[in-house]
């Protein structure tokens, strides 16, 4: 099974960081150096995927440039000698990535955003799905480098999950395993229950692993919850075709210092990014919101 191609659903409007979204794409905002879709990529990239599909609105147009080639900061760093800056910006996603960008007209949904891409995914062809605001930062291999050798290993499609607890559970889909363990196979999955109605804790969260069959179980004319076309409808409807994967994840962020800030309302963990050389992204959990400047990290309270 090669899997060489993943699809970016980047259309939404990023309500819950207005007012910092209301000109820049969540997904452009920045965590310490890079912004957060550049992250996504680079995940992708060292899975082995060559063709990096954005499902787009007319809004986010600096996703798109931010793939570009830029002739003309690239002559001027070169005339200067700044190699190091040049090294950051070139070939993001490897010498041979394939860009390409999807518009989606109206915000439906996932699963209308992902099937956006039916065209240019063939029939039988397995692909990933990457929500980028889902950043997950590992030791090793990363999550969809792990989701892959599973789609490999049981040729199937493939779930990310993590473990949510408590309410926050209604924030995403839950799956229903038959049996528990890293890798488990399903008898259902539900969109955002209620804490009580939740058949697991076992969150769908931001990578999943299809095959090009996924595109005859997304019903455009059937609207699901909140009455948007959910990927968790589809899923559902072709269940016996999917596992689940607990993927393995680092401990947060090693920082010294931690405190909580209230940010638009909502309470999140500031972790302070002490570095005197390295900016990378340290081995850490998922991070669900960006940065507000370089060397502070916000990520979702647990």
């Amino acid at each position: 099974m090669k899997i060489k191609k993943a699809v970016f659903p980047v259309a939404g409007f990023g309500t819950r960081f207005l007012p910092a979204t209301k000109a820049t794409p969540k997904e452009m905002l920045p965590v310490v150096d890079k912004p957060i879709i550049q992250y996504a990529v680079e995940e992708a990239a060292a899975a082995g995927i060559e063709e990096f599909i954005f499902i787009t609105h007319h809004a986010k147009r600096a996703i798109d440039d931010h793939f570009d080639e830029n002739h003309e900061l690239v002559d001027a760093l070169s005339k200067n000698n700044k190699t190091e800056f040049l090294k950051k910006i070139q070939n993001i996603g490897g010498k041979h990535a394939k860009f390409t960008f999807i518009r989606q007209g109206e915000p439906k949904g996932l699963g209308h955003a992902i099937g956006c891409a039916k065209h240019v995914i063939e029939n039988n062809e397995s692909f990933a799905v990457i929500l980028a605001d889902d950043l997950m930062k590992t030791e090793g291999k990363n999550v969809l480098e792990q989701m892959i050798e599973v789609a490999r290993e049981k040729d199937t499609q493939v779930l990310g999950l993590e473990r949510i607890d408590g309410e926050d559970i209604s924030k995403f889909g839950v799956v229903d395993p038959i049996e528990t363990g890293k890798i488990c196979t399903l008898k259902g999955i539900v969109e955002k229950p209620s804490f009580s109605e939740a058949p697991s804790e076992l969150a769908v969260v931001g990578r999943y692993i299809f095959n090009g069959s996924i595109f005859n179980h997304i019903n455009n004319d059937a609207p699901g919850k909140n009455g948007e076309i959910q990927i968790t409808d589809a899923i559902l409807s072709d269940i016996a075709n999917f596992v689940g994967y607990e993927f393995a994840l680092s401990s947060l962020l090693d920082r010294e210092t931690q405190s909580t800030h209230q940010f638009s309302g909502v309470s999140w963990r500031v972790e302070l990014a002490r570095e005197e050389g390295d900016k990378s992204l340290a081995s850490g959990d998922r991070v669900r919101v960006v940065a507000l400047h370089p060397g502070i990290l916000v990520v979702a309270q647990a």
